[in-house]
């Protein structure tokens, strides 16, 4: 009986230390190239992850000239949602009022408004986009139920942003010098910076299409290449210390913030264009989320995965980041935007 009983115990143990050091293993990755970051943030439960994405991609990018810039995402949904009103006061109240975008939304809105630096426009009181965005909603209804003038209602907008944000500075200070927030925005990202790039066989290639997803609202264009071509531009563009806004579907089982990982169920079949069309076709490709991709890496069987900056905190194995499989950014990538002449 006793020998029974030391018997279970050994195969127990051997099968539990087993499971440990295969999630290990599994988990384990050794970086190619890494470009440095800023601090990672938490967009909590807002929708604004295209702003932190496209602000943390421009960030590294100054780091990686040599400079340092943190950049305001408040300030950003201030004027963002300011804007959104507008639209959607004229309108009467018949288009989509939101909060979210694509990472073209960023760079239209820091060329209209301007930006700011975190440091002169924190986040207050571990602001919340969208509960901001249904409040301004809820204000734009009653005034168009009234058909109050534009000018009043905005003034009312104004006060109510300033409660929940603070009042928006009128200038930037940096090392010395005083900027206008579209000044300072035009000082860390021109117009014509970065180039959209997507890949899908419903359009032809090498000709520019505004995608057909929600996000999309403004109608913006991609340009349309083949998907080696667009992971090679992605690879391309890390190995020259540039960083890459991803947009993409996070939706799938294997995506897990929490093991700071994302893999498809079947990762041994690679994943072709007419794979990646067919996802998209069937609405199993939705455009979720948001990320910096900052690095390359390999995992113990030399399987390259990207290395994605998060914004949802810093609670995962790597301290925010996450590690995409090639599979996953081949199937689920909807768009990426990277720095034109790499």
């Amino acid at each position: 009986m006793k020998k029974n009983i030391c018997l279970l115990i050994f195969c127990t143990t051997v099968l539990f230390t087993g499971c440990v050091q295969k999630k290990y293993n599994a988990d384990k990755f050794t970086v190619e190239t890494i470009n440095r970051y800023t601090p990672v943030k938490n967009q909590g439960f807002s929708s604004d992850c295209w702003a932190y994405a496209m602000l943390a991609t421009i960030e590294s990018e100054h780091i990686e000239r040599g400079d340092s810039v943190n950049l305001s995402v408040a300030y950003v949904m201030r004027m963002r949602l300011k804007d959104e009103f507008r639209r959607y006061y004229l309108s009467g109240g018949h288009i989509w009022f939101t909060e979210r975008g694509m990472g073209q939304t960023l760079i239209n809105t820091i060329e209209t408004y301007g930006a700011m630096p975190y440091d002169s426009y924190q986040d207050k009181d571990g602001f919340r986009s969208g509960v901001l965005c249904n409040k301004l909603k809820y204000i734009a209804d009653n005034a168009i139920g009234r058909k109050s003038e534009l000018k009043y209602t905005e003034s009312i907008i104004e006060s109510n942003l300033d409660d929940m944000l603070g009042p928006a500075p009128l200038h930037v200070y940096m090392l010395g010098a005083e900027y206008t927030p579209l000044e300072f925005a035009h000082s860390v990202c021109g117009k014509d910076e970065y180039v959209a790039l997507t890949s899908y066989t419903h359009h032809p290639f090498y000709q520019q299409f505004a995608l057909e997803v929600q996000d999309n609202w403004e109608q913006n264009l991609q340009m349309n290449i083949p998907l080696d071509s667009l992971e090679n531009a992605v690879i391309k563009a890390l190995r020259h210390h540039h960083s890459v806004c991803w947009e993409g579907d996070t939706s799938e089982p294997g995506f897990s913030f929490a093991s700071g990982v994302a893999r498809l169920q079947n990762e041994n079949k690679v994943v072709t264009q007419k794979d990646r069309q067919n996802s998209f076709e069937k609405f199993l490709t939705t455009d979720d989320h948001c990320m910096e991709i900052l690095g390359l890496a390999h995992d113990r069987y030399g399987k390259r995965y990207f290395i994605c900056k998060n914004s949802w905190g810093t609670d995962n194995p790597y301290k925010g980041l996450m590690y995409m499989s090639e599979n996953y950014f081949r199937l689920k990538t909807i768009a990426v935007y990277l720095v034109k002449n790499i």
